[in-house]
């Protein structure tokens, strides 16, 4: 498709607002922000997608309007006249490269903790116990509705005066909506029971907001055109309850389908990877062909094909690319330049969610750039001279050093032992639920290969390969391999989760799947072995199943732990297995009584995560000039590394990835990164 006919590229009228195209990154919290103001790194961020081409950039994933509303993940102040400067500094920039920004605004009622910020009581419908904050609420009375609709209304009002194009109220999860779904509001007085009584608190609140904003600022609502929940609003209700906002002022809105009151509706809502694609699309469709205002949605649309069809097909009016803008915030500017090839592919694991909700800030499992715009630019410039470099290994680690290295005018050359690139990443996509990883190895070989990187696959490199006079840089990617050292006796009689992932062994019987990583691999594993074994068993000496996988991506695995009887058996610390016949007597302690016992399996699989591969680096340590060592402080400040500890030394070495110490993708490719772009 020419790229001045693509739909996607179109501008688009909200009232006077011209947005450029049709692209969106709807509305979320990275956790940028400091002490609830948007300060220079959340502007960063911001600004980036808009110089990218993004038509419309949503800051705020819940600003909370109300000092009773705590902030539960980095939410941005909006109660406060300190924003408005801050808000005026970020429209500024972001107009200033052609984007429009609003702002979400909300009051988070029973989504937040009794116990942050002020310890003030939380508030909503009702006395209601709300599971993913594990709030008790307090039921709210006529003067707290009065009250929090006028601090919505001032809130949309520093939002203006801040210079934002418009606001986004936010309703689906909070405190609007709990009052018009009728499977949480039981109140008996003017704001419960029929549908005209619930709908009367949020109508007061988008009225008061009207009347505090200019009629040209844009004002539109995130819902829940169906809840999916027991006794909640359907359809139907939502349809009509879309209808009467319209009626009442929202200029557009952006649809959502289910609800987010428990981890398992949060990842039906926001699909993790491994779910399908765009799995509320139609409801959207459905919703623009009865309700006459802009339609938007955002959820698992995470390619640009996708996001096409929404908007050539007339299903949407604007597509959210939200976590796909994470992952590539100029994926606009390359699909206007002939280039949607080089977009870097969202691939759904989630981790910009899952750091939100346990406080930490926003991270794109392979793109180190985002959220640390003012310390990594996603523009990676030419190094002042050209030098020879070879990285050893073809893992996320090494292929990042690789593409860096390359785009910064090096000569790179990449040994791999294997017979083809990704490392663990290629063996965890042998797992249908993440199979969308590979998509981190696909970009970064076709990245390398465009800038010219020679690969050597099938080689397993000696250290006298290296050792020559034309090589400047060597940079050691080798990864690990799975640790068993840490059983005290039994290591030979256990299988590791690599050896079940690859296919080498299919346990059946009774298998203990021992995990005391609290990642993906040890559900991965239980998710292979649930169907065909007779008995799975999970153990772990944590008190919580796996407990870094985060709230989006834990759901799917705990679903098939239900449905096939898996056995959760935690705070059981796997001490050795011995022979007993022919089963395996696995012997386990447990740290609060102390004690040990036995169980018997017929399979053991344990996963500890990995040990360094490090044979190769230590080989070459005595011929390198910096003997190895990275300065951190001038890693961290991205300066080249000028550390001098043999002067005979040939090149300089460094190793990066789970070559140092078993770690996750993120850190893999931030090592490469931070190191490389120096060079």
């Amino acid at each position: 498709m020419s790229v001045t006919r693509d739909p996607l590229l179109t501008p688009f009228r909200i009232k006077n607002l011209v947005l450029r195209n049709r692209m969106v990154s709807t509305s979320h919290e990275p956790g940028y922000g400091e002490d609830g103001m948007p300060t220079e790194r959340y502007r960063a961020y911001h600004v980036e997608k808009a110089r990218g081409g993004v038509g419309l950039t949503m800051i705020g994933g819940s600003s909370v309007v109300s000092v009773d509303s705590p902030p539960s993940f980095g939410n941005l102040h909006l109660y406060s006249d300190e924003i408005v400067p801050w808000l005026r500094q970020l429209s500024d920039e972001v107009h200033a490269e052609g984007a429009a920004v609003m702002c979400q605004i909300t009051h988070l009622g029973h989504r937040t903790s009794n116990y942050t910020e002020s310890w003030l009581p939380t508030v909503s419908v009702g006395n209601l116990r709300e599971p993913a904050h594990r709030a008790f609420t307090k039921q709210a009375e006529i003067a707290d509705l009065e009250r929090i609709a006028a601090d919505y209304a001032a809130g949309a009002a520093r939002c203006e005066a801040g210079g934002l194009d418009g606001i986004e109220i936010q309703a689906y999860g909070h405190l609007l909506d709990s009052f018009w779904s009728p499977a949480l509001n039981n109140r008996t007085d003017d704001y419960g029971g029929s549908f005209d009584n619930r709908m009367r608190f949020p109508l007061q609140v988008i009225a008061a907001i009207r009347a505090a904003v200019s009629d040209e600022f844009v004002v539109g609502i995130r819902m829940a055109v169906d809840e999916q929940l027991p006794g909640g609003v359907d359809e139907d209700e939502g349809l009509a309850i879309a209808q009467v906002v319209v009626d009442a002022g929202i200029d557009f809105i952006s649809v959502i389908r289910g609800h987010i009151a428990t981890e398992s509706g949060l990842s039906d809502v926001i699909p993790p990877m491994g779910e399908a694609s765009a799995p509320h699309l139609d409801l959207a469709a459905r919703v623009k062909r009865k309700i006459d205002v802009p339609i938007m949605h955002a959820a698992k649309i995470a390619d640009v094909a996708t996001a096409r069809h929404a908007i050539d097909d007339g299903l949407l009016d604007l597509v959210g690319m939200t976590r796909a803008l994470i992952a590539d915030p100029h994926l606009v500017a390359k699909i206007e330049a002939g280039q949607e090839e080089r977009i870097r592919p969202c691939v759904g694991a989630s981790l910009c969610i899952d750091a939100a909700y346990i406080g930490e800030p926003a991270s794109c499992i392979h793109n180190p750039s985002t959220g640390r715009e003012l310390r990594l630019p996603h523009r990676i410039s030419a190094a002042p001279q050209a030098k020879n470099t070879v990285v050893v290994g073809a893992g996320p680690a090494g292929l990042e050093a690789a593409r860096v290295l390359a785009e910064r005018g090096h000569h790179v050359t990449v040994f791999e032992a294997a017979p083809g690139p990704g490392g663990q990443l290629r063996l965890a996509s042998r797992v249908q639920r993440r199979r969308d990883l590979i998509g981190i190895v696909d970009w970064r070989v076709a990245e390398c290969t465009r800038a010219g990187v020679r690969f050597q696959f099938n080689h397993l490199v000696e250290a006298d390969e290296l050792r020559g006079p034309d090589t400047d840089v060597v940079i050691i990617a080798t990864g690990g391999v799975p640790n068993t050292d840490f059983l005290d006796f039994g290591a030979d009689l256990v299988h590791d989760t690599w050896d079940v992932i690859s296919g080498a062994v299919l346990p059946t019987g009774s298998v203990l799947v021992y995990d005391d990583h609290g990642g993906h691999p040890g559900l991965d594993v239980v998710e292979l072995l649930a169907g065909s074994a007779a008995q799975v068993e999970w153990a772990s000496p944590e008190r919580t199943v796996a407990v870094d996988v985060g709230s989006v991506n834990a759901p799917p695995y705990l679903r098939t732990m239900l449905n096939h009887d898996v056995r959760i058996s935690l705070m059981h610390r796997l001490v050795g297995v011995e022979r007993d016949g022919d089963a395996l007597l696995a012997t386990f302690t447990s740290d609060p009584i102390r004690r040990s016992f036995t169980r018997r399996f017929d399979h053991v699989v344990v996963e500890h995560g990995t040990l360094p591969n490090a044979e190769l680096y230590e080989q070459l340590k005595p011929h390198s000039t910096n003997e190895g060592e990275i300065d951190y402080t001038k890693l961290l400040d991205r300066t080249p590394q000028d550390r001098l500890r043999n002067e005979d030394g040939r090149f300089q070495l460094f190793r990066i990835g789970d070559a140092v110490s078993s770690r996750n993708v993120h850190a893999a490719v931030l090592d490469a990164f931070r190191l490389c772009s120096a060079v």
